[in-house]
């Protein structure tokens, strides 16, 4: 894995992440009982976004080494999965 790699397997991680981390313990507007003319209900009185993304990027860091341990070990290869094989199987010859 190239390093070019590396950063975008980080990159699609940490955004994954984001967007679990992002609605846990939010509070909207209504629920805090102040919504602010012209702005829905729904819409976040409180959004800690500096210290969801620190824990998202803790949360991503770790699993980013463990799935580039798995890459870099080759304990799983893509010519392995079954997924792969099946194609294989399927159009091993035939003419389509």
């Amino acid at each position: 894995m190239g390093i070019t790699s590396a950063l975008v397997l980080l990159a699609v991680i940490w955004w994954m992440t984001f967007l679990i981390v992002l609605p846990i313990k939010v509070k909207t507007q209504g629920d805090v009982g102040e919504v602010e003319p012209g702005t829905h209900a729904g819409s976040p009185h409180v959004h800690n976004l500096q210290k969801k993304a620190i824990i998202t990027t803790g949360i991503a860091l770790v699993l980013w080494v463990i799935i580039s341990a798995i890459i870099l070990s080759e304990r799983v290869k893509i010519s392995e999965m079954e997924f792969f094989k099946l194609e294989k199987r399927i159009y091993d010859g035939t003419d389509g």
